[in-house]
């Protein structure tokens, strides 16, 4: 198969590859609505999705919705995520979220991006994830697998995380977007690892700019 020649080439081959090797990739945060999915986004910043995973089943059961959360003691939001990284500060965030959630958007997480990231403790790549994941609605989330990958792969030269959501969006189907994040976290994850990436078994290495110089 011949190599693609531009960045736009190299993205949607990387997208179209990636499908077969990752068909039924899912968001391994989990939830079951999109309140515990922005909620458990917020808790992963600079943590693990298993760290977060093994906390929030509790944190869920005492604060099911935005409205018990809104109320609570902070110190008691902290003692549920205490063993997730800066948990404090996400406690803080969490019961802001829900506060703001109950008395600007009716209890309901709202969907456009202007208003997610008017949340405490949401950027845009939680919003992205949020959006793509739980809401059914065109988002990027760009972490440091996405960032990563697309320089490793010449498709963008950008280390800004928004510039490299903008380079992308354009080169993708919108409701593809967010297909693509995932799939792009789980192969860096499993084969383009940051220090040693596996070039023998990645799927993308004959045509990949940076395979086999690490």
């Amino acid at each position: 198969m011949a190599r693609p020649r531009t960045a736009s080439g190299r993205c949607k081959r990387t997208h179209e590859e990636l499908k077969v090797e990752y068909p039924d990739a899912e968001c391994e945060l989990e939830h079951r609505n999109s309140f515990e999915l922005l909620a458990a986004t917020i808790l992963s910043a600079q943590a693990t999705d298993v760290s977060v995973n093994k906390a929030t089943p509790n944190l869920f059961k005492r604060f099911p919705d935005p409205e018990t959360l809104s109320v609570a003691n902070i110190e008691e939001v902290e003692s549920f995520i205490s063993s997730i990284g800066l948990f404090r500060g996400k406690a803080k965030n969490l019961v802001g979220m829900a506060q703001r959630v109950v008395e600007h958007f009716d209890s309901q997480v709202p969907e456009s991006m202007s208003d997610l990231v008017s949340l405490p403790g949401v950027g845009r790549k939680t919003a992205n994830v949020v959006r793509s994941v739980a809401l059914g609605l065109p988002g990027l989330p760009v972490d440091t697998h996405v960032g990563r990958l697309s320089r490793r792969l010449r498709i963008t030269d950008e280390t800004d995380p928004v510039k490299i959501e903008s380079a992308l969006n354009p080169m993708l189907p919108a409701e593809e977007r967010g297909e693509f994040s995932l799939r792009v976290i789980l192969h860096g994850r499993r084969v383009c690892f940051a220090r040693k990436p596996s070039c023998d078994d990645c799927i993308l290495s004959y045509f990949c700019p940076s395979a086999f110089t690490f």
